[in-house]
């Protein structure tokens, strides 16, 4: 009955050896120490130089037509909207059908008296020259016949410009987006109803908006890159215009941007970079910059083969680069890899440096 009591004890006494071992083995970062010796950290460091980033505001809005690409398709007389030809979104080219009208009962009436007239004064101006050969009317009633007559003409004239004289047909003024169609098949509208509007894809702009304390840094013609919210894609443009007010909807001042025709569409979300200038400083990738407990930006640097915490302050980011300010020294080596794992004087080992684009 004692002999499981032994093997029972002396599996103990193995697992606890092996747990021993397993806790006393060195990790990946830390090395084989003398006694008494502090363990070192492995990182892996790149070196720091000076230089200068772009300087860069990002302004968030949507795709717009720009006010001089966009026009709105109104009714030219009052009528019935017999057929919608287009669609919101669709893109259109110059002279295509967009609506079709008839005239309502009262233009119809008012195309027919104007006919009317036209005939009776024509008619009026004949009699007058037969009378006036007879002398028995004067050359002023004559030239009020044909004043009346010629009034009469153009009143019928612009009737007919309408399309008071039958069904007419409003067609694009241009290559053109629809962008919104206020009304539908068989409604009656007045004259100057809006039907449609219309924009140009080639009259595209971001309609976005910057924060108030960076507007006063963003002037018309600075470079941006434009690129769709979620997209990958990025195109170049420019400021066109800055607002000088705050937008009361959005505490945000006005920024419309120029876009290449053909690169989004109407309504998308997308972001701007805006170049504003470039800064100075220190230029370190931007997984070296780390946030200590107070939100106080530091890096870590290696000097006499321990950890140095130094302070410092972002002045800019492009990419995956940071230009910095603080006490650094140049030629001391910048840590990446293990750099949140160190504090002040602790001993370091150096991994092969890594490049980042840092040279």
């Amino acid at each position: 009955m004692r002999m499981p009591s032994v093997r029972l004890l002396l599996l103990a006494l193995v697992s606890l050896v092996a747990l021993v071992a397993l806790i006393s083995l060195p990790s990946e970062t830390q090395a084989e120490a003398p006694d008494g010796a502090a363990p070192s950290v492995l990182v892996q460091t790149t070196r720091v130089r000076r230089g200068s980033l772009p300087r860069t505001v990002v302004a968030y809005g949507s795709v717009q037509a720009s006010s001089n690409g966009r026009i709105s398709v109104m009714s030219p007389l009052a009528a019935t909207v017999t057929e919608l030809d287009v669609r919101v979104g669709e893109e259109v080219a110059r002279g295509a059908p967009l609506v079709r009208l008839a005239p309502n009962p009262e233009t119809a009436a008012a195309y027919a008296q104007a006919q009317v007239e036209l005939r009776a004064t024509t008619d009026s101006v004949t009699r007058t020259r037969e009378l006036l050969a007879e002398q028995l009317a004067t050359r002023q009633q004559l030239a009020d016949a044909e004043k009346a007559e010629s009034n009469a003409r153009a009143a019928l004239a612009a009737l007919k410009a309408q399309g008071a004289g039958g069904p007419a047909t409003l067609r694009a003024p241009f290559r053109a987006i629809v962008t919104a169609v206020l009304t539908s098949s068989r409604s009656i509208v007045a004259e100057g109803t809006p039907l449609l509007e219309l924009a140009r894809p080639e009259g595209l702009v971001l309609q976005a908006g910057v924060s108030p304390d960076e507007a006063s840094a963003v002037r018309a013609g600075q470079r941006a890159t434009v690129t769709a919210i979620g997209g990958a894609q990025s195109y170049a443009a420019k400021v066109l215009m800055r607002g000088s007010v705050v937008d009361n909807g959005t505490g945000l001042v006005p920024v419309q941007i120029s876009l290449p025709d053909g690169g989004l569409f109407p309504g998308q979300a997308a972001q701007a970079t805006i170049t504003i200038g470039t800064v100075q400083g220190f230029i370190v990738p931007h997984e070296a910059v780390l946030v200590d407990d107070n939100g106080n930006a530091y890096v870590v640097q290696v000097i006499a083969g321990m950890a140095k915490m130094v302070p410092v302050r972002v002045l800019g980011t492009e990419q995956a680069e940071d230009t910095v300010d603080g006490p650094l020294d140049i030629s001391a080596p910048l840590v990446l890899a293990g750099n949140y794992q160190l504090k002040d004087g602790m001993a370091v080992r150096l991994a092969r440096p890594a490049t980042h684009g840092v040279q």
